[in-house]
């Protein structure tokens, strides 16, 4: 993709601060980090979504995203962290290439969780029966 961002700095055509890299995927700093230490790391492989990269992908992916997050915090530059993928615009999304965000948390940072809700009776079967079928 010529005009993916990401695209351009895994080939190397904008500047980043890199973390890890293999045949698969590269991790860097975000430019715009949520806390200190944030980090992205991105398929080599062009896919607009999460849900559209191979399974070998998708495991690298989660296991660089593990190590970054145990880094964060056995070097004591996070007490949690949050591994986030948003898989469209609906989601948050801006950049419209695969990435997991590794966002190192501090206890008391003021990062907001997403509101809670309830099902209303019933529901909550009807939505698991529609998600089931269409697993099988």
């Amino acid at each position: 993709m010529n005009d993916c961002l990401f695209c351009k700095i895994i080939a190397g055509e904008l500047p980043t601060t890199k973390l890890y890299e293999d045949d698969q995927v590269i991790a860097i700093l975000d430019i715009m980090p949520v806390n200190p230490g944030h980090a992205l790391v991105i398929p080599k492989t062009h896919s607009e979504r999460m849900l559209e990269t191979s399974e070998e992908e998708g495991a690298q992916v989660l296991s660089v995203a593990k190590r970054i997050g145990k880094a964060l915090l056995e070097t004591n530059l996070a007490d949690g962290v949050t591994l986030s993928v948003n898989n469209g615009e609906a989601s948050g999304q801006t950049v419209f290439h695969t990435h997991m965000h590794v966002i190192p948390r501090l206890n008391g940072d003021g990062l907001v969780s997403w509101k809670h809700g309830e099902y209303e009776d019933g529901e909550a079967d009807k939505i698991a029966t529609i998600v089931k079928n269409q697993l099988t």
